[in-house]
């Protein structure tokens, strides 16, 4: 069967029905798992989190500190093309009345964006945009955006696009003088109106289009992986059919792109599904008076009313505009945690969790002294200062995102509610339940034998699950009565309970020898060398935690002296602080130099000649060879041998294969890899981009 997605392009004809059977016929011809749009682009990793107003700084700490090592799989970021400057109160509001596509906003400039974007990627979180492609800056508005480009709302004058009257719907498109909406149920109303005076654009247009279209890319070529598309539902899925088939691709697929779609009147979420997912508001409308009454939980989701198929719905509790208008969030916090720790739990859709700042007023700034926004602080309990409430730290909401994670792709069994406690099984993988108080229950858990860790806890609780699946159930806390375990947190040989996130603390090595890598590369002038390396995931359990002192795959380091003058200012810097050779990139606590972030474990540039700066006794070869000097725990290492691949400029360096090495210390490798294999306690050297290697006693 040949359906093509071309017939869905004509927005006259098609229709929200239309389009159901349309997507059905697709279903049944085995493509639903192709769907574009979908795959957001960070592995199997199954919760974003929105940092609401954040600045481009403060979210690339976060993703370093936090989101990295809890499993996050991406952050939702506030408009970052160039805005209203509405004074004197500058409310929030203002980042959705659109100036230009530049990129300068009150979260920073062009090149801040740029690095937290790659700051993030390198520790495994994405970066989505939402975007305000629908309109720009409302009629009555007029001045200098953000970025410093003069505008006329009135007259629909944009010069920092450029935009002009010509480019947006007025008279004649939409059917009211004023060209305001007037009427939900006319969807030539909604679609071609001023939604709240905003100045609507005519996305049918191809100068818009392209401008639209440019701007997205140049979002996906700093390294985006996706967008919110803000009121997706007031434009043609037609129009937004042509832009999107001009996105450039990410990672080799279509951006991940989810649409706000507040289904009703004349609009049909389903018009959307083939353009990404969903934002299905009725799933927290519905959660919000059903968490206070646990036997009304399993009937939260009404696909007969309309509510979209979880492959197509994009779900979250709250979100900054519904938590003003009444939805359940932070300022209820025991009924919020339950909400939005279900969530994680369930099985139904895409999940976002909110990250707020305080408000007692609607419009509400940020935080901010004047006209910039306040850093985000970090309390000595984790918790954020300076006014913003940072929801996803709570521990409830943190430690669910890798339950979330662990059981993607199992359904609901064993569902009980029994006297204010509720619990129920994902496949035969992960185990959740939570009580409005403290319980103690004998529970039938679903999950194999064996001793599993709570996550709620950070694995300072242990349950032992019998032959028959049954275990003794009770929180950690009964101020916070929920308990998480998965198959993946069985028998975990190293607890996340000794790891405080924001603490420093040097690992011990239990069998520790000096060890020294050298790899031979010419590079520019300016440009600097990193190793990441280790265990493959595949060997061992415990590495999915993606933080380098968590993973059973990352191994203790500790570097050696290797200089203290001006020469070796720059290594020193990214060496304090780097405690483990491992897959994951900039360590919690490693140094900064001149505001750039190590990619890994830092490589000094050496020679072997003793009247030059950068001479290391260790080198006997030449000019040319960048070297990283350890004590290294040989007892983590499988049979001696580790894994190494290089890094310059954030790229990986090429695959290697060498079937063995030359030297007294060379021998057969534990497995098969596409990286350098090196040996603890030796001196190791290698061609960059090439297989030939040497291993020889020091």
């Amino acid at each position: 069967m040949n359906v093509s997605f071309e017939m869905l392009t004509d927005k006259n004809l098609v229709t929200g029905a239309m389009l159901t059977v349309l997507l059905l016929l697709l279903a049944l011809s085995g493509v639903r798992g192709q769907l574009p749009y979908h795959d957001a682009h960070c592995g199997n990793k199954q919760v974003i989190v929105h940092l609401f107003n954040w600045k481009w700084k403060d979210i690339a700490l976060e993703c370093e500190r936090f989101l990295g090592p809890k499993g996050f799989c991406g952050v939702q970021i506030s408009p970052p093309n160039e805005h209203l400057v509405e004074r004197p109160n500058r409310p929030w509001s203002e980042r959705y009345a659109p100036v230009s596509y530049k990129l300068t906003s009150r979260s920073g400039t062009e090149a801040e964006l740029r690095d937290m974007v790659n700051r993030c990627k390198r520790v495994g979180v994405r970066i989505y945009a939402d975007i305000v492609i629908n309109h720009m800056a409302g009629v009555g508005f007029s001045g200098v955006g953000s970025a410093g480009s003069h505008f006329d709302a009135n007259k629909r004058e944009f010069s920092g696009v450029p935009y002009s009257i010509s480019d947006f719907n007025m008279v004649g498109r939409c059917p009211n003088s004023d060209n305001n909406i007037h009427n939900y149920d006319d969807v030539n109303d909604v679609r071609n109106c001023n939604m709240g005076g905003l100045t609507d654009l005519w996305q049918e247009k191809e100068w818009v289009r392209g401008k639209i279209a440019d701007y997205m890319n140049s979002l996906i070529d700093i390294g985006l992986a996706g967008f919110r598309v803000d009121a997706a539902k007031h434009m043609w899925p037609g129009d937004l059919d042509v832009i999107w088939a001009r996105l450039h691709n990410v990672d080799g697929g279509r951006p991940f792109v989810y649409q706000e779609v507040i289904a009703g009147g004349a609009v049909h979420a389903s018009e959307y599904y083939h353009l990404g997912y969903v934002t299905e508001f009725n799933y927290g409308e519905q959660l919000k008076y059903a968490i206070n009454h646990f036997e009304n939980l399993r009937g939260v989701v009404h696909l007969d009313w309309g509510m979209a198929p979880t492959e197509h719905a994009f779900v979250f509790m709250d979100n900054h505009d519904n938590q003003r208008g009444g939805q359940l969030h932070f300022d209820n916090p025991v009924e919020y945690k339950r909400a939005v720790a279900f969530t994680l739990a369930f099985n139904y859709g895409f999940a976002r969790v909110m990250s707020s700042y305080y408000f007692t007023d609607r419009s509400q700034p940020p935080p901010h002294d004047g006209d910039t926004i306040k850093d985000v602080t970090i309390n000595a309990d984790g918790s954020c200062g300076n006014g913003w409430v940072c929801e996803h730290r709570w521990k409830v909401i943190a430690n669910m995102v890798r339950y979330r994670n662990d059981v993607l792709n199992t359904g609901i069994e064993n569902w009980n509610v029994q006297e204010d406690v509720m619990w129920f099984t994902r496949g035969n993988v992960g185990f959740f339940a939570m009580g409005k108080t403290n319980f103690n229950k004998h529970i039938y858990t679903g999950l194999p034998a064996g001793q599993y860790c709570d996550l709620i806890s950070d694995c300072t609780k242990k349950f032992n699950v019998d032959s028959n699946g049954m275990a003794d159930i009770s929180p950690h806390d009964g101020h916070e009565p929920f308990v998480a375990f998965t198959t993946k947190s069985k028998n975990v040989a190293r607890s996340t309970a000794a790891v405080h996130l924001d603490e420093y603390v040097p690992p011990s090595l239990s069998d520790n020898k000096t060890t020294i890598i050298f790899i031979k590369a010419e590079l520019p002038d300016g440009q600097d060398l990193f190793i990441r390396g280790g265990i493959d995931h595949a060997r061992r359990q415990g590495c999915d935690l993606m933080d380098a002192r968590l993973s059973g795959c990352s191994l203790p380091i500790r570097h050696l002296t290797v200089g203290n003058d001006t020469y070796f200012q720059k290594f020193n810097t990214w060496s304090k602080g780097d405690n483990y050779l491992d897959w994951y990139g900039t360590e919690l606590h490693q140094g900064e130099y001149n505001h750039q972030r190590p990619y890994g474990t830092p490589a000094v540039l050496t020679t072997n000649r003793t009247d030059e700066p950068d001479y290391s006794p260790y080198n006997t070869f030449g000019h040319g060879y960048w070297m990283v000097a350890v004590e290294m725990d040989c007892a983590r290492t499988q049979n001696g041998y580790f894994e190494i691949k290089a890094m310059v400029n954030g790229a990986w360096e090429t695959d290697v294969s060498s079937p063995t090495c030359s030297g007294n210390g060379g021998g057969a490798w534990p497995y098969h890899t596409n990286n350098h294999w090196a040996r603890c306690g030796y001196r190791n050297v290698f061609q960059y981009g090439s297989g030939t290697c040497s291993i020889t006693t020091l």
